[in-house]
C-alpha cells in the first residue's frame, strides 16, 4: 500500500493480495487509450487519499488471464474488492464515480458524503486538476456529478433532456465525429455532413450513466441515436433510409434546421467526407488517407476477402489478446462463418488498417466490407439482437453445426438411406443391392447422395462410428451397412426390423 499504483503482474499476485482482505482496486487499461491515461492520474491521487487500499493497474491486452476472469471487453474499466470479494465495477472515464466507489470500498470516514478526494481538488496540483477538468469538459461529464448522489433519477432525466436539446441536431454516438468508434456512428456522421447540417455530438463511451440512462429515456436500446429539436429520429438504419428517400432533409427543413443544398454543402466542405476508397492523388498516394495506392488496394482486398473477416491478434484458436478472444467467442456462439487475419504477423497491414479505417485499436471486425467495431461494440450488438439483424441485412447466413445437420438429415424420414448416387441411379453395387432389398420388401424410404456433399460424407462416418457406405437408419438409429441389410433381408427380418 502506501499511496501508489502498482502494475499487477499475474493472477497469483492478485490472489495473494485478495487473501489479505484489504480493499483492492484494479484499473484495466491500455496504452493506446487516452481515457485510461487520464483516469490513471485520478487513481494515483486516490491511492494517496486512501493508503489503506491496494491500487493496481492491469494492462488488459497483456494480462489475458486476469482480463478474461473479469470479462473485460472495454477500457478503462475498474473492479473493486472488499474482504476478498468483488463488490463493484465501473466502466468508462468518470472521475467522480471512481472517487465515490473507491471511498465506499476503502471505508471513507465520511461514508454518507459524496467523496471529494485530493485527486479532484487542490492537493492534486494544478496540472493534474486542469487535465481532469479539460477531459471532463471535452467528454460531457463533470467531476461534481456522481451516480451515488441521492435523488439520482430526476437529475439524470434533467441532464438527458438538456443534452438532447443542446443542439437543433444532436447525435449520441460512439467516439467523436473526427474519430468514430463504430461503423454505424461513422455512417450517420457521413449522412449529416452530406445533408450539410450543423450538429452536436456526445460520446456515450465516456459516460456510462448517460449511455445506460439514454436507452431508457428514449426507449431505444442501441447507439448511435439521432435527435432533431429534442425528438428522437432513430438509429443508423432509420437515418440511412430517411437520407436516401429525402425525408431527412424534409424533417430538418420542417423543424427550421438550416440545410445546405448539395452545391453549398460541397463549398462548405460539409458533405466532403473522407473515404478510404476515394481516388488516388499524386504520386500513387490516396488523398484521403495518405496511404500508398498499393497498400490501400491490398487492404480493400483483405477486407472484402470474406463476408465476415476479423483482424485480430493471433489466430481464432490461438488468440493473443482477450479482446480478440471475445469476438471469436461471440462469432462462434452466433454460428457465423468468418475468416481472420493476424495483424501481429504483418506490421504493414497492422499500421495501415488503423489509418484506413480511422480506428486505432484491434481487433477490428468487418461485415460485408464495412467496419463494425471491436469487442465491446460486438458484445452490445449481440445482447441487443442487433448483430443478427446486421447479418441478415448483409445476407450472411449463420452456419448450422454439422452435428445438428446430420441429426436432421437422419430424422428426415423414418427409414433413411445414405448411399452413393440415388435410388434410380445408384453409383456403387452395395448401394444398388440395398435399394433393391428395400423395394422388394415394399419399404418406403428417403435417401441422401453422399457423393454430393463431402462434409456430410465425412461427418457421418464419425457421427455413426461407421466407416463405410451405404448406411441405413430407422427412426434415427443406425441399422447398419449393406452386409447387415442383405442378411436381414435374406432371413426375412428386414421388414419387421423397419416397422417396430
Amino acid at each position: 500500500m502506501g499511496g501508489s499504483v502498482k502494475d499487477l503482474k499475474s493472477k497469483e499476485e492478485l490472489d495473494d493480495v485478495l487473501r489479505q482482505g484489504s480493499p483492492v482496486i484494479l484499473h484495466f487499461w491500455a496504452s493506446w487509450c487516452e481515457a485510461s491515461k487520464h483516469m490513471d492520474q485520478v487513481l494515483s491521487h486516490l491511492a494517496t487519499d486512501f493508503p489503506n487500499a491496494h491500487f493496481f493497474r492491469v494492462e488488459a491486452e497483456e494480462q489475458v488471464e486476469i482480463s478474461e476472469a473479469y470479462s473485460i471487453s472495454a477500457v478503462p474499466y475498474f473492479v473493486f474488492f472488499k474482504d476478498g470479494k468483488n463488490v463493484d465495477t465501473l466502466e468508462g472515464a468518470n472521475p467522480s464515480s471512481l472517487a465515490n466507489k473507491v471511498a465506499k470500498v476503502a471505508e471513507s470516514t465520511n461514508a454518507g458524503k459524496v467523496a471529494a478526494p485530493a485527486s479532484l481538488g487542490m492537493a492534486a496540483g494544478p496540472a493534474v486538476l486542469e487535465s481532469i477538468r479539460d477531459f471532463a469538459k471535452e467528454n460531457g461529464s463533470s467531476p461534481k456529478e456522481s451516480s451515488s448522489i441521492s435523488g439520482f433519477v430526476d437529475p439524470l432525466k434533467k441532464r438527458l433532456q438538456e443534452l438532447v436539446h443542446s443542439h437543433s441536431v444532436m447525435l449520441f454516438m460512439k467516439g467523436s465525429p473526427e474519430e468514430p468508434k463504430c461503423g454505424f456512428s461513422r455512417k450517420v456522421i457521413e449522412i449529416l455532413k452530406e445533408e450539410g447540417v450543423k450538429f452536436g455530438s456526445f460520446d456515450i463511451l465516456t459516460d456510462n450513466e448517460v449511455r445506460e440512462g439514454l436507452k431508457k429515456f428514449s426507449n431505444w436500446p442501441t447507439f448511435p441515436q439521432l435527435y432533431c429539436k429534442g425528438e428522437l429520429l432513430g438509429g443508423c438504419d432509420i437515418a440511412i433510409a430517411m437520407h436516401e428517400s429525402g425525408e431527412l432533409q424534409e424533417v430538418f427543413r420542417d423543424q427550421g434546421v438550416l440545410v445546405a443544398g448539395p452545391d453549398e454543402a460541397k463549398k462548405a466542405g460539409a458533405g466532403n467526407v473522407s473515404s478510404p476508397t476515394s481516388l488516388p492523388g499524386k504520386g500513387g498516394v490516396s488523398e484521403s488517407t495518405g496511404l500508398s495506392v498499393a497498400l490501400t488496394s491490398r487492404l480493400e482486398s483483405l477486407i472484402n476477402s470474406s463476408p465476415v473477416i476479423l483482424f485480430m491478434k493471433g489466430k481464432p484458436d490461438e488468440s493473443k489478446c482477450s479482446f480478440s478472444s471475445k469476438i471469436v467467442e461471440i462469432l462462434r456462439q452466433e454460428k457465423v462463418e468468418f475468416e481472420s487475419f493476424d495483424i501481429l504477423a504483418d506490421d504493414e497491414v497492422r499500421q495501415g488498417l488503423m489509418v484506413y479505417s480511422n480506428w486505432s485499436i484491434y481487433p477490428q471486425l468487418y461485415i460485408g466490407g464495412e467496419l463494425i467495431g471491436g469487442s465491446d461494440i460486438l458484445s452490445e450488438m449481440q445482447k441487443s439482437g442487433e448483430l443478427k439483424r446486421v447479418l441478415t441485412e448483409k445476407n450472411i447466413t449463420c452456419k448450422e453445426p454439422l452435428e445438428d445437420r446430420l441429426k436432421k438429415l437422419i430424422s428426415s424420414s423414418p427409414v433413411m438411406l445414405f448411399m452413393k448416387g440415388t435410388p434410380d441411379a445408384p453409383r456403387c453395387g452395395f448401394s444398388s443391392r440395398v435399394v433393391n432389398a428395400l423395394r422388394e420388401e415394399g419399404v418406403s424410404f428417403g435417401s441422401f447422395d453422399i457423393l454430393t456433399d463431402e462434409e456430410v460424407r465425412q461427418g457421418l462416418k464419425t457421427f455413426s462410428n461407421w466407416p463405410t457406405f451405404p448406411q441405413l437408419y430407422y427412426k434415427g438409429e443406425l441399422i447398419g451397412g449393406s452386409d447387415i441389410i442383405l442378411e436381414l433381408h435374406g432371413s426375412g427380418e428386414l421388414k419387421s426390423t423397419l416397422s417396430e
